[in-house]
């Protein structure tokens, strides 16, 4: 295809994409009107009314659809809960095309109009040019921008350029129940020929700079729990004459990071890797505005006064967080009791080539260390609940070089390459289960406001986000097919 049937090409499928703004938006108000909570189990049955609808959609796009099954869960009180289905839908099986597995999700994070919202949450509402509701960004507007791209070039009559494959879940705001266990038992038959795989479920780092995100921190969550016998006492009876626990455990908590943000655990910065001058000056370029980061997180100073330090800290550097005690008295007044049982919570954001095992066995050490020193008689106990690995991709992959030319036709600019200091779990799921290149890639903005009130996406990035997936579509086909023509060329020669 030439370079100027390839721009009519694309100024059709634009032209299409603005004339159609309002039915997309549309489309995304009846979504969003789904009170799709998978958090509360008082709303499961919507969860599951947004997987039929999802599965509807794509089922008129001509995809054949597979609802799968997961089966049920137990509740806290012992109660079975039926989980949602995943959907796992294809189109297209053109051996020519490379085959893009998009991954997505429809459940919702908890929202009610009395938390704060100035609008209804499950009432999509339009003010300034942004589109106000829950799931508005994460994720039912990027979902549906890549079907509305999908159903652009089947409205058109255009021949796909890829061969698509989806997976749709409803549970990954509690955790993807399921999901992991399905991958696996899909990966030598769904997954079989797929080539890439595209997450779009995380936002850029600027409010009007797009960005692709090529990796994230894990997060190994702990409990450590002093306890001193079998029940809360009386400080007027038994202070100053016994060990207690809330002491020990502030005394522990208070070893594990020092007033600069350094985690004085030993041994848990040996694994990470060295900086290098050309990773370093990827930050450089990048659009961060440090004074609005500290105005969003309402603080008044950052640990580190530079762009370069607070994003190095943010994403390829580990951290560690207190985030409460549990035992303690928490209510508003004066409760004069010495606590039986306490349990202080923390985590570890690690990066690449950090060990999950060995980071639990070093911070294991570390507090019996200083609880050893304490001469303490109370019980300890150090446990790690939750562990979830990091993530890196590589921004030489075919997928990042379409997206970025994607980017750059869309909205004029290249997109900054970023990592995210949070955990994206289903990134590494899909990378490490199918071995398949995968690409995060974003389209809402970094003021959107996920799990938060007024969750919103703007018009704007719903509609350039179609077009970007759109021209991804091509961008991706291009590069696929010349990568495998110079492939068999050098397998001839």
């Amino acid at each position: 295809m030439s370079s100027s049937s390839s721009s009519e090409l694309e100024l059709e499928i634009f032209q299409y994409i603005d004339g159609h703004q309002s039915d997309f938006i549309k489309d995304l108000k009846e979504w969003v009107a789904v009170q799709s909570d998978s958090v509360q189990p008082d709303l499961r049955k919507e969860v599951i009314r947004m997987m039929v609808l999802a599965a509807d959609r794509l089922a008129a796009l001509g995809a054949t659809v597979n609802s799968v099954n997961l089966g049920s869960h137990q509740l806290p009180n012992g109660q079975d809960l039926p989980l949602p289905p995943v959907i796992l839908g294809e189109l297209g099986k053109d051996p020519q095309n490379p085959t893009v597995c998009f991954y997505g999700h429809v459940d919702v994070q908890p929202a009610k109009k009395e938390d704060g919202w100035k609008t209804d949450p499950y009432t999509l509402t339009e003010i300034d040019g942004n589109l106000y509701g829950r799931g508005a960004t994460d994720n039912k507007g990027p979902v549906l921008a890549w079907i509305n791209a999908v159903e652009t070039f089947r409205a058109l009559k255009l021949a796909m350029p890829v061969n698509f494959k989806f997976v749709i879940e409803g549970m990954e705001e509690a955790g993807s129940l399921g999901l992991e266990k399905l991958l696996e038992e899909e990966n030598q038959c769904f997954f079989s020929d797929v080539d890439y795989v595209v997450i779009s479920d995380n936002l850029w780092l600027s409010n009007k700079k797009p960005a692709l995100t090529y990796g994230s921190r894990g997060n190994a969550c702990f409990f450590v729990e002093v306890e001193c016998g079998g029940k809360d006492l009386h400080s007027g009876t038994f202070g100053g004459i016994i060990h207690e626990p809330l002491t020990d455990l502030i005394a522990l908590l208070d070893s594990l990071v020092d007033p600069t943000g350094h985690i004085q655990i030993p041994g848990i910065y040996d694994s990470v890797a060295a900086l290098t001058e050309e990773e370093r000056k990827l930050y450089e370029s990048i659009e961060f505005d440090l004074e609005e980061h500290k105005k969003n997180s309402g603080v008044k100073k950052f640990l580190y006064g530079t762009k370069e330090e607070i994003l190095l800290h943010l994403w390829r550097y580990p951290s560690l967080s207190i985030h409460g005690i549990e035992g303690a008295f928490h209510e508003p007044g004066i409760k004069t009791v010495i606590p039986a049982k306490v349990i202080g919570k923390f985590s570890i954001r690690q990066v690449p080539h950090m060990d999950l095992s060995v980071v639990k066995q070093q911070v294991v050490e570390h507090l019996e260390g200083v609880f050893s020193r304490r001469n303490s008689p109370n019980k300890l106990k150090v446990s790690m609940p939750l562990g979830a690995k990091p993530w890196l991709a590589d921004v030489n992959d075919p997928l990042y070089k379409a997206a970025r030319r994607a980017i750059k036709k869309v909205f004029g600019e290249d997109p900054d390459f970023i990592r995210d200091g949070s955990t994206v779990p289903v990134a590494r799921m899909f990378q490490t289960i199918t071995q398949k290149s995968v690409i995060m890639f974003p389209i809402g903005a970094a003021d959107d406001g996920e799990h938060s009130q007024n969750e919103k996406i703007s018009r704007h990035n719903y509609i350039e986000g179609t077009k970007v997936f759109a021209a991804f579509f091509l961008e991706i086909s291009k590069l696929h097919r010349h990568l495998h023509e110079t492939s068999n060329m050098e397998i001839k020669n």
